[in-house]
């Protein structure tokens, strides 16, 4: 059974009132898909980025007490 069959025989059992709502929840759904579609169109192409732009950032070797615990966090560790 596919889904527009399933879909059908469950509205057919829905009271009046729930397929009035059901009904407008289905062109609020169709209206949001509308404008996502709509803003990614206009979205900007995204930028690419670049190797190397980080190239002399990090300075190694590391400090010899690099692995010892930070001051700010012995009430932390006690």
């Amino acid at each position: 059974m596919n889904i527009d069959t399933k879909i059908l025989q469950t509205v057919s059992t829905m009271p009046q009132s729930l397929k009035l709502e059901l009904l407008h929840y289905a062109k609020y759904l169709m209206d949001n898909h509308a404008q996502e579609s709509l803003s990614k169109l206009e979205e900007q192409p995204v930028k690419k980025r670049r190797s190397g732009i980080l190239k002399g950032t990090f300075v190694l070797p590391l400090p010899d007490d690099f692995d010892e615990p930070i001051e700010d966090f012995k009430e932390y560790m006690e």
